[in-house]
């Protein structure tokens, strides 16, 4: 499952209220705690610095094919097939599914459902920022967007049968009403493309001590977001492009835990030659329980 990046889940019974900033120390040990396994695949994580090229360096390049994938992306069509399930220990409580096809037009991102049953999921439910999560959960680091975050060199991993250079990655400041993703990225050492991703959206929103009594009065909601891990495939021969993002985590609320398990498969990507006949629809939304 995801993590995948990335989105909010909101606890039923519960309300959004603050965001505790977090470090790129704490942004370490918070993955390490989570059952999403980032290391899934992967050898030991070697200390050596580049040889012949700078950390720096190394991010100035991929940053830009990182710009490129994201516009080259914008001239196709795919399929994007969402599963999120609540889970008690291994039996599945719930779940939500969505299925629809993606393309751009004019710059502006359309979508047609043609699969979303009503949602079962139990003791969580996804609103507005969940699914803004997850549209943007296969996380793009564009060479435009480089100014919002820090990266930091972590090392070098083999990943399957491919050298990476490993960075962690944080935002610099967090701006009210936005999203950023918090986590690590393994970059090719040969062509410097990002082939995977693990980490989360950002902020969550935990209640504090203070809002915990006005339960008492009405709905308190948290949000917090599950860590996910994205992997990519090469498409045409040319484009790196996220094809699946899982998670499976345990989600802490305030006053219960809910384990969840995300998978988003992206597939059937074809260059779009904007003669699409269907009506882009608005996706179905679970009704709040």
């Amino acid at each position: 499952m995801r993590a995948h990046r990335l989105y909010r889940f909101h606890a039923a019974g519960f309300k959004l209220i603050a965001y505790l900033a977090t470090t790129m120390l704490l942004l370490t040990a918070s993955l390490a705690a989570q059952q999403t396994n980032c290391e899934e695949g992967a050898g030991p994580l070697s200390k050596d610095q580049p040889s012949g090229v700078s950390p720096q360096q190394i991010i100035e390049k991929f940053s830009a094919r990182e710009s490129s994938l994201k516009q080259a992306q914008m001239n196709y069509t795919y399929v994007m097939d969402i599963t999120v399930q609540s889970l008690e220990g291994q039996t599945v409580t719930g779940e939500f599914r969505q299925v629809s096809t993606i393309h751009w037009e004019h710059g502006a991102r359309k979508e047609i459902v043609s699969f979303a049953p009503q949602s079962t999921l139990r003791g969580i439910w996804l609103g507005k920022e969940d699914f803004e999560d997850i549209y943007r959960s296969p996380f793009i680091l564009a060479r435009e967007d480089l100014s919002q975050y820090t990266l930091l060199y972590s090392g070098q991993q083999r990943v399957d049968e491919v050298e990476t250079y490993v960075f962690e990655v944080a935002p610099k400041l967090i701006e009210k009403g936005k999203r950023y993703f918090q986590g690590r990225v393994w970059v090719d050492k040969v062509d410097a493309v990002v082939l995977k991703a693990c980490g989360k959206s950002v902020p969550d929103s935990i209640a504090q001590p203070s809002q915990k009594k006005k339960k008492r009065r009405g709905v308190v909601e948290e949000n917090i977001t599950p860590t996910v891990v994205t992997y990519r495939e090469l498409i045409d021969g040319k484009y790196w492009f996220p094809t699946y993002v899982r998670s499976d985590d345990t989600i802490h609320f305030s006053t219960n835990d809910v384990r969840v398990r995300e998978i988003i498969k992206y597939k059937e990507y074809k260059l779009w030659d904007g003669t699409s006949s269907t009506t882009a629809q608005t996706p179905a939304r679970p009704k709040k329980k």
